[in-house]
């Protein structure tokens, strides 16, 4: 990028302008296309100056221009002033989304919920909107659409909780054009984002435990990483992706020591003696440990079936097991921090939330007391 002070003669004199110059592009047959800009400035100079005033005047008019040049540079360089380079002003919103979609393929839940939102973004705008397209009343408008559209496959409105979701993936996608200098203002910082409701965390009691530990289930690999988590509340990924080379037995204990497929952060788990019994025997270092886990619509028709058939009527998925780990450290009195610590949590407040399933569970058990027929008297 050049910003260049010229000159251009006029009929009674010479005007100056800018140019800025951003490069060159070659097109599929190597032709060079040079990108430049010009901007006018409302300066002019006396042709062959005759006088003193004359004189005076070209020489203030040239550098008032200097001036104005040097900081259209800066201006430019640091991405100020609606100044962006021609270039990158012709990226399609669309493409942009789906780039940084695909950064994310593998994480597959995590892929796919950017996936939902870039087929909701199809509907709402056009196929050529460009990401310098996008303004607050854009941003406005595609929050209101998430909100109100119909867009499930039962032709119903999203939940409250998948809209947030996807307009904060949204906000991600603008906020990395805004980082990375594609676009030079950014209108997410204007726009609320959708608030979630809260949800109920549904977990497992010890008896319930109990009874799918002796029930059996159609895949032995999902019932020992299910119970596995329920015992250190690991993840389905962190569970799916454990190698033996991250076990580490020692004399009288265990621990895996292992990086956070979400969080990315290296992790220190001391594990139980019978969650270490739900690994089995040891194989090579860089074979998984629970080989056959997969994460497939008839792993998960597996598990409803297993929950099921154990006599337990709520809705249980995977992540439940990391519920169930959580609520039951609680109850057995264990200092929160130290609970934030065994999850990998980076903010108490998440793991607060469980303190409220526990609050729950006292309120049921005080419930459950006999009620009394009382003949009392508050006379003294």
């Amino acid at each position: 990028m050049k910003v260049k002070l010229s000159e251009r003669k006029i009929k009674n004199g010479v005007s100056l302008f800018l140019e800025i110059y951003w490069g060159y592009t070659k097109d599929k047959n190597g032709k060079i296309k040079h990108q430049r800009e010009y901007e006018k400035l409302n300066l002019f100079l006396h042709d062959n100056p005759k006088n003193r005033d004359e004189k005076r005047h070209n020489k203030q008019a040239k550098e008032t221009a200097e001036k104005i040049r040097s900081k259209r540079e800066i201006a430019i360089q640091s991405g100020k002033y609606g100044f962006i380079n021609p270039n990158q002003r012709k990226i399609k919103l669309l493409d942009y989304f789906e780039k940084l979609m695909e950064e994310r393929k593998e994480s597959k839940g995590n892929y796919g919920s950017w996936d939902s939102v870039h087929k909701h973004l199809k509907k709402y705008c056009r196929e050529n909107t460009l990401l310098s397209d996008v303004n607050v009343e854009f941003v406005e408008g595609f929050k209101k659409f998430l909100l109100t559209e119909k867009l499930t496959k039962g032709s119903k409105r999203l939940s409250t909780n998948s809209a947030s979701s996807y307009f904060n993936k949204f906000r991600t996608c603008i906020n990395t054009a805004y980082e990375n200098e594609l676009i030079t203002k950014n209108p997410i910082q204007k726009v609320k984002s959708i608030k979630g409701e809260e949800t109920k965390r549904e977990y497992l009691t010890e008896e319930e435990i109990q009874q799918l530990a002796i029930t059996d289930c159609r895949y032995p690999v999902l019932k020992r990483a299910f119970l596995f988590s329920c015992f250190t509340g690991l993840r389905w990924s962190d569970c799916n992706k454990l190698v033996w080379s991250e076990v580490h037995d020692e004399k009288d204990s265990s621990k895996i020591i292992f990086k956070q497929k979400k969080t990315k952060g290296q992790e220190y788990l001391e594990i139980s003696t019978q969650a270490r019994e739900l690994l089995g025997k040891r194989t090579e270092q860089n074979s998984r440990v629970f080989i056959g886990l997969r994460y497939s619509d008839y792993m998960n028709t597996a598990l409803a079936r297993w929950v099921l058939k154990a006599g337990i009527t709520k809705h249980v998925t995977f992540h439940v097991a990391r519920h169930t780990h959580a609520t039951l450290l609680l109850t057995k009195g264990v200092d929160l921090f130290v609970i934030m610590d065994i999850l990998g949590h980076k903010d108490i407040r998440t793991t607060q939330i469980y303190t409220k399933i526990v609050n729950e569970k006292r309120k049921e058990a005080i419930n459950k007391l006999p009620k009394f027929e009382l003949n009392i008297s508050f006379d003294d």
